[in-house]
């Protein structure tokens, strides 16, 4: 009787792998950046992500400390294709035995653009076959399927003629940080939070304000961002499943991660109408050790003072998407401009909103609108920039967008 494989088999580190980085759209070029800043500079932008070259030490440092990414995948193969067949061959020849073990549960993904296939659920079942089969040619043995909880997560894109394979070395989302123990009606992502801090350019050594905090995410990403804690510091990862996973390295990793020295205690304040929310705000921040760091409080944002000198505001409004309440938010949103107009003078303010309807009744001139998407809904980031005297006007039906940039962009 033949000798059981181990579970683990390490494969050199010195040899570079091509990765991929998908993450929210409109977050392509901050993405890019942020992985320069961590050393990669080959960095390839297209629609949806970013991709790289890397070895694995590169790998557990973007899943480490990526605030951005929603995973980092590894290319494991790449075909032309012309039906699913030619998938299915695809699939089979890949060596995935050298990767991971039949033990692992397995879940695959298939993602599409302008694939000529009918079917993904239908390419989706013939890729797990493929896989499966070739377990069982090489171990008499096949993995299980687990869609909700699996070890190993098989990633397929199509295009209109290529077809190619990814193992996920992240496991669960980048965004689930580990620390979220209660989450609002519609959260906000965390790499979203984190990617819109980054587009508005705010740094550590301004005030950082929401004044509809929900469940803190935006203010736990500050001062994250502030401290350099390393955003996947408090959780596991798909590698280590891996039969490529190198042990030792990733140790050393993580031990220089969690070793280095906080930066300064920054400014950021949240507060929220609802004591529900301030709640979930306070467990989140305990959960990430961030009690201390951030002040939170109940507020309503029409009456309440501003809680420091002039800074960033920034805030994820309701919007009917979100609360199915449009009706009461038209009334809601000309009121959040006034209490911007009388009382942030100096103030930078960003409101990311899914409705692009709603801020036009807010009856400021954004000086800038950037767009972005929360999964699938479109959405804008819009910015004011209250300078003494901005005046306000409430728009009538026929008059201009003035919520549209000075330069009309």
């Amino acid at each position: 009787m033949p000798l059981a494989k181990p579970r683990r088999t390490l494969a050199p580190t010195d040899i570079a792998e091509r990765f991929f980085c998908p993450c929210p759209r409109g977050l392509e070029e901050a993405l890019a950046r942020e992985l320069a800043e961590l050393g990669l500079r080959d960095a390839a932008v297209v629609p949806g992500g970013v991709g790289f070259s890397g070895r694995w030490q590169d790998c557990y440092r973007v899943n480490l400390w990526s605030r951005i990414a929603s995973r980092v995948l590894w290319r494991v193969g790449q075909t032309r294709y012309r039906n699913e067949d030619d998938v299915f061959r695809a699939a089979l020849a890949l060596p995935w035995p050298r990767w991971f073990s039949v033990d692992d549960r397995i879940r695959v993904n298939v993602s599409a653009i302008q694939s000529p296939l009918r079917s993904l659920e239908y390419i989706t079942l013939r890729i797990k076959d493929a896989v499966c089969d070739r377990f069982r040619e090489a171990e008499g043995a096949r993995p299980s399927v687990d869609t909700a909880q699996p070890d190993v997560r098989i990633h397929a894109f199509l295009t209109d003629r290529d077809a190619t394979f990814y193992l996920d070395t992240s496991g669960e989302a980048l965004f689930k940080r580990g620390v979220r123990q209660t989450a609002g009606e519609a959260p906000l992502r965390e790499n979203l939070a984190a990617g819109i801090l980054r587009l508005i350019g705010w740094t550590p050594e301004e005030p950082l304000f929401d004044p509809m905090c929900g469940s803190g995410t935006f203010l736990i990403e500050g001062a994250q961002m502030a401290l350099g804690l390393a955003p996947g510091g408090g959780r596991r990862f798909g590698f280590e499943r891996l039969r490529t996973f190198d042990g030792a390295l990733w140790k050393r990793l993580r031990a220089d991660a969690m070793a280095r020295t906080p930066g300064a205690a920054p400014r950021i304040f949240g507060s929220d109408v609802d004591p529900a929310a301030i709640e979930a705000t306070r467990r989140n921040l305990e959960a990430a050790g961030l009690q201390d760091v951030v002040q939170v409080q109940i507020a309503d944002f029409t009456t309440l003072t501003p809680p420091c000198e002039p800074g960033v505001l920034v805030a994820n409004p309701p919007y009917g998407v979100r609360l199915g309440e449009t009706g009461a938010l038209q009334q809601e949103y000309p009121v959040w401009g006034d209490a911007l107009k009388q009382r942030f003078s100096g103030w930078r303010a960003y409101l990311f909103s899914g409705d692009t309807e709603l801020p036009k009744r807010i009856g400021l001139k954004a000086s800038r609108r950037t767009p972005l998407f929360n999964g699938a809904i479109e959405c804008r980031l819009y910015e004011y920039r209250m300078v003494a005297g901005t005046m306000r006007r409430v728009p009538k039906s026929g008059d201009a967008d003035p919520t549209e940039t000075a330069s009309g962009g």
